[in-house]
């Protein structure tokens, strides 16, 4: 890496930063701050989902899953669940969106049961989001301290990546604080075509590295088994099969994308729901094209570094054999990084790393403040006027984001990939939450107790499953959504309905 590189990657640090400066001006009511005055076009929120949806996990973490030994292209199993959920949360969900003039989707859930179910659903929401987060956050300060160690070989790793943290936070929420929604965006938009063109550059300088070009990768690919996409084993310890895919994620996009405040925030950006819907389905495609691609770098990586050659290749990933599955790098999420930092010509290889901070830099700050400002503190503080929210909604983005700053700190020390991490981490909670919104569409007579009662039982199982069973992250929301939906159906019967409290 080069001069030139650096100068990239922190000239559009700081051209986030003051394109978020320059949106100050407009956010004058938290209508403006949280909902961008529900003036956005439906093209920019497509572009928006794709770009927070393919987050510097993705990025990273993807190509490592067919990098490594066994690994190939079975995760796309789950994009097909990805693909069917948007299809029921056009249906099912989105019309419920614009009944009023909503700021957060758990306002539903509050005119449905009453207050406790609304704040329980939104709790749950900021602590999964500021974990997720704080995941993403700290896989992109590897990124940036595997730029500087090239430039300062003898620095400290743990140190560099700590300083890293830190400013990466900053200018989150420095971007954050000032634009509002609107300008997150706008940001993705552009943020889309810097990672995409970051991608597909890189993908054309590996294959160049290779013997035999693209060509050459494809064949060891089949070679090594590589391109295959199903695995229809009916394993529920199994993280990528076609039966967890598709169903398994499909319920966790009916979560992510259809009761989750980071998401659907951006829906309520628009005025209509046709185009609310529009946006959420046309971002599929891309979605699905953009896996496609992560994981044929992934393979173009294996071509490059040919960890097969290696004697002790024939133990890797085989349990107590102290060979890592991505041998020779300790994980996944280290093998995109390093072709980037050592191997890419100066110039692009700031143009990729710029692409994995534009996938960084979708904050979440925003979604949270919304949250906690409607949900759970104006509860508190009926006769405070929006100035006032405003001003706790500026305060609530920085402390935030101070948040995540220390949840990344935390999470420095995990050696899982940092994919099913964040994965596993938003199912934990996601499926009660998905679970209470089926319960309000589909059980009549469930009132606040009979919510509450099935929420409570799906986080205590889900919380058992976890971290006592083997059970694959990919079956969480189901059983957590299910276990909601059918305990609260039970407690109805016994519960007599005494109405809904505002």
């Amino acid at each position: 890496m080069q001069i030139l590189d650096l100068i990239i990657i922190f000239g559009y640090l700081i051209g986030v930063t003051l394109f978020g400066v320059w949106f100050s001006s407009k956010q004058e009511t938290t209508e403006d701050y949280f909902v961008g005055d529900r003036n956005v076009p439906w093209w920019a929120i497509a572009a928006s989902i794709v770009a927070t949806e393919t987050s510097t996990i993705t990025f990273i973490s993807v190509p490592g899953i067919a990098f490594a030994r066994n690994g190939n292209f079975e995760f796309l199993q789950i994009v097909f669940g990805y693909l069917c959920g948007r299809v029921v949360i056009s249906l099912l969900f989105i019309p419920m969106y614009f009944t009023g003039d909503l700021q957060t989707v758990y306002q539903l859930l509050g005119t449905r049961f009453g207050s406790k179910v609304k704040m329980l659903a939104s709790a749950l929401f900021v602590i999964m989001r500021n974990i997720a987060d704080g995941i993403r956050l700290l896989l992109t300060a590897i990124v940036l301290s595997a730029v500087y160690v090239a430039f300062v070989p003898n620095a400290s790793v743990e140190t560099v990546i700590i300083g890293s943290i830190v400013l990466l936070g900053i200018v989150m929420i420095i971007f954050t604080y000032f634009g509002g929604m609107e300008a997150v965006i706008w940001v993705e938009v552009v943020q889309l075509g810097i990672y995409i063109g970051g991608a597909i550059a890189a993908a054309v300088v590996i294959a160049q590295q290779i013997d035999g070009g693209f060509s050459g990768a494809i064949a060891l690919g089949e070679q090594f088994n590589k391109f295959q996409i199903f695995d229809f084993t009916l394993d529920f310890t199994k993280t990528y099969t076609f039966w967890s895919g598709l169903i398994g994620g499909c319920f966790l996009t009916m979560s992510t994308h259809g009761t989750d405040q980071y998401l659907v925030q951006r829906y309520l950006c628009t005025n209509k729901p046709s185009r609310a819907s529009l946006a959420l389905l046309s971002s599929g495609a891309v979605v699905l094209g953009q896996f496609i691609g992560f994981l044929f770098i992934g393979v173009l990586l294996f071509a490059f570094y040919a960890p097969y050659n290696a004697a002790e290749y024939i133990n890797a990933g085989v349990a107590g054999s102290g060979v890592p599955a991505t041998l020779p790098f300790s994980g996944g999420d280290k093998v995109f990084p390093d072709f980037i930092t050592k191997v890419m010509p100066s110039g692009l290889s700031g143009l990729v790393i710029a692409a994995i901070f534009a996938a960084a830099l979708s904050s979440s700050l925003n979604s949270i403040a919304a949250t906690f400002v409607n949900d759970l503190y104006k509860p508190f503080a009926k006769d405070k006027t929006d100035r006032h929210l405003l001003k706790v909604s500026g305060w609530l983005t920085l402390f935030i984001g101070i948040v995540q700053i220390i949840v990344a700190l935390v999470m420095m020390r995990q050696n899982r990939s940092a994919l099913d991490n964040a994965l596993s981490i938003a199912s934990l909670f996601n499926g009660p939450v998905l679970g209470v919104f089926l319960v309000g569409a589909f059980v009549k007579k469930a009132n606040e107790t009979a919510a509450l009662t099935g929420m409570a039982a799906s986080i205590l199982l889900i919380l058992y499953i976890k971290f006592f069973t083997p059970l694959a992250w990919t079956w969480y929301v189901l059983v957590g959504s299910l276990t909601t939906l059918l305990v609260a159906w039970l407690a109805s019967l016994f519960v007599q309905n005494k109405g809904v409290k505002n």
